[in-house]
């Protein structure tokens, strides 16, 4: 049976009865008003004692659900920053070492690929783009070259990381140009590298929807390096820490160093963190001593 809506007023009337303190409850309804009940349910459902009848633990406070939900969209502008540098950087290096060793066309090309069947995919689903495409770049090259598919550098501007990192994977392993663009990300297997891409992109799409990431299970299995080309981290995280985002966050930070030297985005998370401090991070799968891990520090 579907439950009836409520007001704010019956909102902060439900969290009182449900033995939630306030340290200023005249503020809450501003907050109730922008950012919605059900949202904030997911930051402050571990703070509950009772699960059934969802009794809050001793001394839970609206405002420390308040500050959670800062944090972690904090948290989301930094790690989407660093994606972002992720997916120009792939898409580069795609484009340039693809063609120049197979020229300006190869995305259409099936030879270089492992699987005809993905690369057919791939193709419809590039077409569909190119066609639905507002892009002025795109309609002037049909303007100039009504007969000719656009070359690479311009076919995959308008492609999603998810598409991306397929078309990556999907790139005979016996290339040297997929070696190549491995080796500039810091690893040594396309397979390590290609999991990641998979992984970031469920992150990204959850960051695109407004999506928690404080406490975000990965749903995504992916690979963990036996070694990489710098140091990462000192210890080899099993399955059950990579369902936590310490892990392949440190691998997002790992890439951004090797593709943006002297960023920013390790400064900012630790400010994030600083004005945090009441942030639980081992929920997010960060160790005890995490800084002390050799890319964090």
């Amino acid at each position: 049976m579907a439950k009836d809506p409520k007001t704010i007023q019956e909102q902060l009337e439900l969290l009182e009865e449900r033995e939630m303190q306030f340290r200023d409850i005249s503020n809450a309804p501003h907050f109730l008003a922008n950012i919605s009940y059900y949202r904030l349910k997911g930051y402050w459902w571990e703070m509950q004692e009772d699960f059934e009848d969802h009794i809050f633990k001793e001394d839970v406070f609206f405002e420390d659900v308040i500050d959670l939900y800062n944090f972690d969209r904090n948290f989301r502008i930094i790690v989407f920053n660093a994606i972002e540098r992720i997916e120009i950087a792939l898409r580069t290096k795609l484009i340039y070492h693809m063609s120049l060793a197979y020229g300006a066309e190869w995305y259409l090309e099936k030879q270089h690929f492992q699987s005809e069947y993905h690369h057919d995919i791939f193709v419809s689903k590039i077409t569909d783009d190119i066609n639905g495409s507002s892009e002025e770049f795109i309609k002037k090259h049909y303007d100039n070259h009504p007969d000719e598919e656009p070359e690479s550098w311009k076919a995959l501007e308008i492609i999603t990381l998810n598409t991306l990192s397929k078309l990556f994977l999907n790139i005979k392993s016996q290339y040297p140009e997929k070696s190549k663009i491995t080796n500039e990300f810091g690893l040594n297997s396309s397979r390590d590298l290609a999991s990641w891409f998979t992984t970031i992109t469920f992150i990204r799409n959850v960051i695109a929807h407004h999506g928690r990431l404080w406490n975000r299970v990965m749903i995504n299995s992916y690979r963990w390096p036996n070694n990489s080309r710098s140091p990462l981290l000192s210890y080899y995280p099993n399955e059950e820490r990579r369902k936590k985002i310490f892990p392949i966050l440190s691998a997002i930070f790992y890439m951004n160093e090797r593709i943006s030297p002297g960023n920013s985005l390790k400064e900012e998370l630790f400010t994030l963190i600083e004005k945090h401090p009441n942030t639980e991070l081992y929920k997010m799968g960060f160790p005890p001593n995490w800084r002390e891990e050799p890319i964090w520090k």
